[in-house]
């Protein structure tokens, strides 16, 4: 692929919003695990190679299990997630694909306060927006370092 744009080398004032609200989810009462397995879910509906490997590698350092990352695409078959996760990945399935019924809603509303939501859905937003970033102007998979963007 031709190299594009450099977001990091150009992009600077357009990533510093981004990287406020990242600042503000880190003191999110969303559990840093769930916002990483958030991420990384939505970076492979989006099919970000560079999100993907910045997210797998942020979870497996904070103690995420390898079996829990690979069957995270099948989230809906698979026993190992809680209930709450199970409610925030239908949240960022569903935000992603700008389509969120009712029945998502009050599954996600069962295991969320109001505060807890707005942040999911925040944090889905921008996962989004990162994703859509790095696929216009992609960055090379496999480059990144675990907390490289702390």
């Amino acid at each position: 692929m031709e190299q594009r744009i450099s977001m990091w080398e150009k992009g600077q004032n357009a990533l510093k919003p981004l990287f406020g609200i990242n600042t503000y989810l880190k003191k999110s009462p969303l559990e840093l695990s769930l916002r990483e397995l958030v991420n990384f879910r939505v970076s492979q509906i989006n099919k970000c190679a560079y999100c993907l490997d910045m997210h797998y590698k942020d979870a497996r350092a904070k103690g995420e299990t390898e079996q829990r990352l690979y069957g995270l695409s099948a989230w809906e078959e698979s026993p190992y997630y809680t209930d709450r996760e199970r409610a925030a990945f239908a949240w960022a399935e569903a935000v992603t694909a700008c389509h969120v019924t009712d029945e998502v809603y009050n599954i996600a509303k069962a295991q969320f306060s109001d505060e807890e939501l707005i942040d999911l859905t925040l944090s889905v937003t921008t996962i989004n927006t990162w994703n859509r970033i790095n696929l216009s102007f992609p960055n090379t998979p496999g480059t990144y370092q675990v907390g490289q963007f702390a």
